[in-house]
């Protein structure tokens, strides 16, 4: 029993250290603001500007957050690359204003210069800290990919993110709400089959959509056959169909639905 008391206690000091994080980013201004502000959520920051600097570096890190352009020709996932093959348990979390770059498995998440905050950050960087502390935690990069579209289109929208075939990759809240689900129930299942009223018409409509590229915009304010009535006379659902790359690359469709009010004649 004695023997195992120099290991326990080395272990409860290893877990209780400061998380170490690396961060990468060319500019100076950025890694110093980064820097400050997880000093001030308990991580500690390892800075580098350069590549060669960062992977000089990989040894002594738990998490990894990696700026996507570094200018002359460079980029964050260089880095990536060689923590993958040498420290493969590390996380990764890219920074990146392209929306259709597809950073790696299901592991790591992409984060979105344009719409994430620093509360985005801490939020990861808290899921990913459980994971190193050995307590199993799965970060659904695909949830975080959509949901930062679903937030630049605004609450009030009723969102479904599709393949060409009409299986669901991401529903929003509002639409969930409408049929008393969790968000969670409806990724994998079919549109169609839930809802085969729908199948007729808007089957080609998903499919064209996704193999040409092109938006369609139901003009005739129809609505949809799944969502509810329109709420009076005066109101009634504007639908629009547009292309997106899904977070696998391949080609999908944004389903969305949002009240209007129309002019009365």
């Amino acid at each position: 029993m004695t023997d195992n008391k120099p290991e326990s206690s080395a272990a409860k000091s290893e877990s209780n250290r400061p998380i170490r994080v690396l961060l990468l980013d060319d500019r100076q201004e950025n890694l110093l603001l980064r820097s400050a502000i997880l000093r001030q959520h308990g991580y500690e920051s390892v800075s580098a500007s350069s590549i060669e600097e960062a992977e000089a570096k990989l040894q002594g890190i738990d998490i990894a957050v990696l700026d996507y352009h570094l200018g002359a020709g460079k980029f964050g996932t260089n880095v990536a690359d060689t923590l993958r093959q040498q420290r493969p348990q590390v996380p990764i979390i890219i920074l990146s204003a392209t929306l259709e770059r597809r950073f790696g498995g299901i592991a790591d998440m992409h984060l979105l210069k344009g719409y994430s905050s620093t509360d985005d950050l801490i939020a990861a960087l808290r899921n990913f800290e459980a994971k190193r502390r050995g307590k199993p935690v799965v970060v659904d990069a695909r949830d975080f990919y959509y949901s930062r579209i679903s937030l630049a289109m605004g609450n009030d929208v009723v969102l479904q993110m599709l393949d060409r075939d009409g299986n669901w990759q991401y529903v929003n809240d509002y639409f969930a709400s409408l049929y008393d689900k969790k968000r969670s129930w409806f990724p994998g299942k079919n549109l169609f089959e839930q809802f085969p009223e729908m199948k007729d018409e808007w089957h080609d409509i998903v499919r064209t959509v996704a193999d040409t590229r092109e938006t369609y915009i139901d003009r005739g304010f129809r609505g949809l056959p799944h969502l509810p009535k329109k709420k009076s006379a005066h109101w009634i659902w504007n639908v629009l169909v547009f292309p997106i790359k899904l977070h696998d690359d391949r080609d999908g469709v944004v389903l969305s639905a949002r009240l209007i009010e129309k002019k009365q004649r």
